[in-house]
């Protein structure tokens, strides 16, 4: 069982005829994912990686259908994508724009919710279960990094995702599935509301999750940790520690406030609902074995 993304869906991708949108439809394809449309106005009639082109996304629906959206789409432009695939009933959508003005984010975030929708992004990789299917942009050595196996990710980074798998791949274990919920300061789902469908999945023995300072999504799993609402082994790496205090670091979601979305606080609150929270990337695997034992658990 995968988390999101499987063989089984069936993606469209909005803003396929573009650079970006038709390299990586190509490499989605090479990794299993099932691309059946693509969507891009004025295009219809054309072909990428043998994938029809449509004007539209009800019409592309209408003559195959598809559950699921990977949106190559401009920031100025993503809030009306996103709302095209929810108007033509597609419930899983992922958008890698890094850049969404903050009202348009808050706007897509209420419209998935109120429909029953779950959009992942922007600024972000995208989705991947290793082996199975991918939605996003990652690496071509991705096989290197993404072994499949039994911990789940979840980020909100983009380089310290590829340095922590790492670690958890050295350390013996692989990915079952991995979630870039991305950087920005509205993201369109939260880390606690993934964790649901990790601890339901017989495919994932823990969970890792890579946060930074700001924002409050760490805390929120904390507290799902200790409402019992995630039982699994957990364990963190939280990025921008040294970062200099009363500065802002990084993107847009990197933003302490009202003392709140501290590295050390985030820490805390982690390590009191029983998480393990790791110094450096190499640890995430090391915590893992001490989690998990070395008898195979977690493995593929």
């Amino acid at each position: 069982m995968s988390v999101f993304i499987d063989r089984s869906d069936r993606v469209l991708v909005q803003g396929i005829t573009g650079g970006e949108g038709s390299f990586w439809t190509k490499h989605m394809i090479d990794l299993g994912t099932t691309v059946v449309a693509g969507v891009t106005p004025g295009k219809e009639g054309q072909a990428v990686e043998g994938v029809s082109v449509f004007h539209t996304v009800r019409r592309a629906v209408d003559m195959v259908p598809a559950d699921a959206a990977m949106l190559f789409v401009p920031p100025r432009f993503t809030k009306d994508a996103v709302y095209e695939a929810l108007d033509a009933g597609i419930r899983k959508i992922v958008t890698i724009a890094d850049g969404i003005p903050l009202q348009e984010a808050l706007e897509i975030r209420a419209a998935a919710r109120s429909c029953g929708a779950r959009v992942v992004g922007g600024n972000t990789s995208g989705v991947i279960s290793p082996g199975r299917a991918m939605m996003g942009m990652f690496p071509f050595w991705i096989d290197r990094v993404y072994k499949p196996g039994r911990i789940g990710v979840m980020t909100r980074s983009g380089s310290l995702t590829n340095e922590v798998t790492a670690m958890v791949v050295r350390a013996g274990f692989g990915v079952s599935s991995l979630i870039g919920v991305g950087g920005d300061p509205v993201p369109g789902t939260r880390f606690a509301e993934m964790l649901p469908d990790f601890q339901a999945d017989d495919g994932t023995d823990a969970v890792v999750i890579i946060g930074e300072l700001g924002g409050t999504m760490e805390e929120e799993v904390a507290e799902a940790m200790r409402d019992g609402r995630f039982t699994k082994p957990l364990v963190a790496f939280l990025g921008g520690r040294n970062a200099p205090k009363g500065r802002r670091m990084g993107h847009a979601g990197a933003i302490v406030t009202g003392g709140k979305g501290t590295v050390e606080g985030k820490a805390a609150a982690l390590r009191a609902a029983g998480a393990q929270v790791a110094g450096r990337p190499s640890q995430a695997g090391e915590l893992l074995l001490e989690a998990l034992g070395r008898a195979g658990h977690g493995r593929a």
